[in-house]
């Protein structure tokens, strides 16, 4: 095997929360403090849906919002769908720092995973020569698309010592347990297993299979029961354990960064793709809380599915509109324009009108000038469950009224001074 593909074993014998403090953090990570104005302690609460209460609910962060949004799998490039994600967060971030908040959201890069590692081999590629060059085209497109740089962007490759004593803990705790190389959580010893989506069993049965999953898994005690450590298969990259040589599993990635990058072990929000809610997040949360005895997540905040074709706009499936490609046709505002149209919790179909009329509404407000108008209404319209369609309905009002709308465009991330 490739001596470059292993790694040291420092740490590995670390206590149960060696993964979450100060000394691990990545050495790449850059940190972008927030400019606010003065804090606005009069303000009424955000109102944010979240899934595992399944309602509308206040959102009452602290003055520092500490959010974890799940990133790419870098072996293709950005499309709308992932787009759409981002773009939501990027939102929320600025009407919190408009709320007077400090944000610090972090997203991951799993870059160790059985897609990537699959595309490398098709491709003849070292799997971190693929993940980097994805992961420049995905910065590129983030940047022209206008986000609020990430706080941290933390590789998943960076974390194996923490993720390795991760599951030390779970061991110690009883929830983990080791089969001819393989670990496994134990689903039946935590018992809000499912606490998040309010999936049946049978239910999260289908999308188990569906997203990944292994349900006929023979070395498993439960079909649910998921993978924090797996044998490396020849070629693939591998580190040392107490287990033996291996690989970390997808879940628990994510667990390991969120705690490390953001030093607490309840985060304020937690995001990602619709998709996700099951069973990656179910099983972040199950084994985060069972390692560290605390909620891991507040709040639960997800992005509806972008559709092409009748079906989620998807890599495994094909149908996908690429943001580099709209890039060399539309004014990357527009593509926000496009997105924020929609609202984040609604599923939407990819039509080729979306574009031209996203351009010409740009192209209107962009004429409009610089100005106040509609600001209230859209600062009220995202403190209603980011009601960005609300929002966009006033600003073209305004527009209408010939008003100038630059500071409620900000807001939705649409710079029209450029």
């Amino acid at each position: 095997m490739d001596p470059s593909l292993r790694e040291s074993d420092e740490g590995l014998l670390g206590g149960p929360h060696l993964f979450i403090v100060e000394a691990f953090l990545s050495p790449s990570v850059s940190r972008y403090a927030a400019a606010v104005p003065e804090s606005h302690d009069d303000l009424a609460p955000m109102q944010i849906f979240d899934t595992a209460r399944g309602e509308i609910v206040p959102f009452e962060p602290g003055p520092v919002v500490r959010i974890y949004t799940c990133g790419i799998t870098p072996y293709d490039a950005t499309h709308l769908g992932h787009a759409a994600a981002y773009v939501g967060y990027d939102v929320l971030q600025r009407r919190l720092r408009d709320r007077g908040h400090e944000t610090r959201c972090v997203r991951n890069v799993t870059d160790v995973d059985d897609d990537l590692l699959r595309k490398a081999r098709e491709v003849g590629m070292h799997y971190l020569d693929l993940a980097a060059a994805e992961t420049a085209r995905f910065d590129s497109d983030m940047v022209a698309l206008g986000m609020i740089p990430s706080w941290s962007e933390p590789r998943a490759t960076s974390a194996i010592a923490e993720i390795r004593s991760m599951i030390s803990t779970l061991f110690e705790k009883g929830n983990a347990y080791t089969v001819e190389g393989w670990i496994y959580f134990d689903v039946t010893t935590y018992e809000d297993f499912g606490s998040i989506s309010g999936y049946d069993h049978e239910t999260m049965l289908a999308l188990h299979a569906e997203r990944g999953g292994n349900n006929e898994d023979p070395k498993k005690r439960n079909p649910l029961d998921f993978v924090l450590w797996q044998p490396s298969a020849p070629g693939e990259p591998e580190w040392e354990s107490l287990w033996g040589a291996g690989r970390p599993g997808w879940h628990i990635e994510c667990s390991a960064l969120a705690l490390r990058e953001l030093e607490v072990e309840t985060i304020d929000l937690h995001g990602g793709g619709s998709d996700l809610i099951f069973p990656h997040h179910e099983c972040e949360a199950a084994q985060s809380q069972a390692a560290t005895g605390e909620p891991f997540v507040r709040h639960w905040m997800h992005q509806a599915m972008v559709r092409m074709d009748g079906e989620k706009m998807s890599k495994s499936l094909g149908n996908l509109v690429f943001v580099s490609e709209l890039r060399k046709t539309y004014d990357t505002r527009a593509i926000r324009l496009g997105i924020v149209a929609f609202h984040y919790r609604t599923e939407w179909e990819w039509n080729e009108q979306i574009m031209p009329a996203a351009a010409e509404r740009l192209e209107r407000w962009v004429a409009a000038g610089q100005g106040d108008g509609a600001l209230a209404e859209v600062r009220a319209a995202l403190d209603n469950d980011l009601d960005t369609p609300a929002a966009v309905a006033a600003i073209d009002a305004a527009v209408a009224d010939g008003l100038g709308v630059s500071s409620a465009a900000e807001l939705l991330g649409i710079d029209l001074s450029a």
